[in-house]
């Protein structure tokens, strides 16, 4: 079930800075800024220095489409996901364009690794070619991102997350109760001894944290933990599950921080003689195809990702669409989630 809560607007909210704003900021002219900017070898260091402090500072981005189109509006909307690999974001992805297309609307897609950096190099290179909307994935960006979001002043809805501050709208679930509600199931199935086998992305560890504290709660205080580089293969939940064996560690239940790490959770204890779950239960995060189709059977963590992207770009549709003068009030929405009990826990 959805859950909508609406937040008021910011009023009066500054327009995007302008050249004009940098050399401000800076104490120079607007043609220093300019040529700092585009003709770096006519100016000197130091005032090259105080240009690009001034740039960070305000958020400045050059539109690299102004005076080129013949209205403000591109239709034309950029989505930065991490990856396409992942068959729940590509859900997502799907469901964005068939929205934005029912709009009139087309989708640029930008793939960042998990990386905040990638991903402020690439809103670099969107920003300065203004597009009608943008579309993220997440609540985790870098410093220099949010300050060029905040002073784009184009439409932005973040997904895939759940928080109190995000830039603009906002359509996910909070990882942190997903954590949270994983463990409490481990536990009401008896199991007291714990493992974990999770990636090193920024939502992943949100999760994590719920599992741990609940468990924390519950006097469990060591978790034997794995941390996988993204992205999260296969061979890299099985590997990472035989090195914590290897290392001696004894559970009866493991924690994993996607479908595709549980299956290879799974596929390292039973190449080691060990029944699931009757020896060792698994659970993993997103309820993938194969979740359901695994023999046994993994239980894991449903979240509708084709949801979170029609939602987000009906958000985005209102808020490109709405008049300057009556702005639509930040929308958070929480799509939820739910615990699918199979055969592995």
């Amino acid at each position: 079930m959805k859950k909508y809560k609406q937040r008021k607007d910011l009023k009066n909210k500054p327009k995007a800075p302008t050249l004009i704003d940098v050399a401000r900021v800076a104490g120079v002219s607007p043609i220093t800024v300019s040529r700092a900017l585009n003709q770096p070898d006519m100016v000197s260091e130091k005032a090259r220095e105080k240009v690009q402090k001034a740039v960070e500072k305000t958020g400045y981005l050059p539109n690299l489409v102004a005076g080129g189109l013949a209205t403000r509006s591109s239709h034309l909307v950029a989505l930065i996901v991490p990856t396409v690999a992942n068959p729940i974001f590509a859900e997502t992805v799907r469901a964005i364009n068939e929205t934005l297309a029912e709009y009139g609307y087309q989708a640029l897609l930008g793939l960042s690794g998990y990386n905040r950096d990638q991903e402020q190099d690439l809103l670099e290179a969107i920003l300065c070619r203004r597009p009608d909307g943008i579309i993220l994935t997440g609540l985790d960006h870098t410093d220099i991102s949010l300050r060029r979001l905040h002073a784009s002043q184009i439409p932005i809805v973040e997904t895939w997350d759940l928080g109190d501050d995000p830039v603009d709208a906002l359509v996910g679930f909070s990882h942190y109760d997903v954590g949270k509600e994983m463990a409490a199931y481990l536990l009401g199935r008896g199991y007291q001894r714990f493992a974990a086998v999770t990636a090193d992305d920024s939502r992943a560890a949100k999760r994590l944290e719920g599992f741990t504290d609940h468990l924390a709660e519950a006097g469990i205080k060591h978790v034997p933990t794995n941390v996988i580089q993204t992205p999260a293969r296969f061979s890299r939940g099985r590997s990472a599950f035989g090195t914590l064996l290897d290392q001696g560690v004894k559970c009866d239940a493991v924690y994993c921080s996607s479908d595709t790490l549980a299956h290879g959770v799974i596929t390292e204890a039973l190449s080691r003689g060990l029944r699931v779950p009757e020896d060792v239960a698994v659970i993993g995060f997103g309820d993938l195809d194969f979740a359901e189709a695994s023999l046994p059977s993994i239980s894991s963590v449903k979240i509708n990702g084709a949801d979170i992207g029609r939602v987000a770009a009906q958000a985005l549709v209102a808020k490109m669409t709405a008049d300057d003068n009556d702005p639509p009030p930040q929308t958070l929405v929480d799509v939820g989630f739910s615990i699918m009990q199979r055969d592995s826990a």
